[in-house]
């Protein structure tokens, strides 16, 4: 079977965040998909732009294996859509993996998931995540059951290095 990850955002992404992990998953054949909350390009903080394969509304969360959640200031625009906190909540009713780096555990903050979680982020979403009830640290990257963090983009090796194993779990 083969795997397939979705990838969520919106403007001003991190740049390094979406694209680093786009890349290297379709660097090892698996296949994937950019939703955003409208069709066209997004474009991320530093200029890059990404094209839309489909918008959140088209999302049929079944279809995927693996949801990742870059950061940037994409996911304080992400979390107040019903449809992505709806996505997301499926996911970890499945037990899928969710990967979110940076501000993208705001989303997860905002869809009610984190509780009793070992998760990180940017350092200015830390209050945050422990008033959601998650167990904050502070490391590269975290991970929990199906859930994996990372806090900024020079995490990004060993946060690729986690979303690569539960691609190669899946």
């Amino acid at each position: 079977m083969e795997v397939k990850v979705l990838i969520i955002s919106a403007e001003n992404f991190e740049d390094s965040e979406l694209l680093y992990p786009y890349y290297r998953l379709k660097e090892d054949g698996v296949d994937v998909e950019v939703a955003a909350v409208g069709k066209g390009v997004i474009s991320g903080k530093r200029g890059y732009e990404v094209e839309v394969d489909k918008t959140v509304r088209e999302v049929s969360p079944e279809e995927y294996d693996i949801l990742i959640f870059p950061g940037g200031n994409a996911p304080s625009q992400l979390r107040r859509e019903p449809k992505v906190l709806e996505i997301a909540r499926t996911f970890f009713a499945n037990k899928k993996p969710v990967a979110a780096i940076c501000h993208g555990p705001q989303i997860l903050i905002s869809a009610g998931l984190l509780k009793g979680l070992h998760a990180t982020c940017y350092r200015s979403v830390e209050e945050e995540l422990r008033a959601s009830g998650a167990i904050y640290e502070d490391r590269e990257v975290v991970v929990d059951g199906n859930l994996i963090t990372s806090r900024q983009p020079s995490d990004l090796p060993a946060f690729m290095r986690e979303v690569m194993k539960a691609v190669k779990a899946s």
